[in-house]
């Protein structure tokens, strides 16, 4: 199979958006908002699911350009949710948290890229 480690990063971030669309309140529940803003960031959540099931399941399902594109897609949406996030923290351990998820998860999905192209590269 081509593409191993990305093809399970996306199926991790497909899962993602599924608990998001599910669940969305835990996003309200991480950056700690000001009060009466949880259904706002209910949306939030919503409008991630919408964008992380079609994004990953292209890099489940696609062929490698689609992969490349999906990971892509993936590394770019972290690195702005962790600003968004960053910014609407209620407090610094909410800023913490939020960031490092949406940090760790763009490093994760770029070692994961990086792998499976020196891997092809063989």
């Amino acid at each position: 199979m081509d593409y191993p480690a990305s093809r399970l990063l996306s199926a991790a971030s497909m899962a993602y958006g599924v608990y998001a669309a599910v669940k969305p309140r835990h996003l309200a529940d991480a950056v700690h908002p000001s009060s009466g803003q949880d259904r706002t960031w209910d949306k939030v959540a919503y409008g991630y699911a919408l964008r992380d099931i079609p994004v990953s399941l292209a890099g489940v399902l696609g062929p490698v350009r689609a992969v490349e594109a999906s990971m892509k897609a993936r590394i770019l949406s972290d690195l702005t949710d962790a600003v968004t996030l960053g910014v609407a923290a209620g407090d610094g351990r909410a800023r913490t948290k939020v960031m490092g998820m949406t940090i760790g998860w763009a490093v994760a999905n770029i070692a994961a890229l990086a792998y499976d192209r020196r891997r092809l590269a063989r």
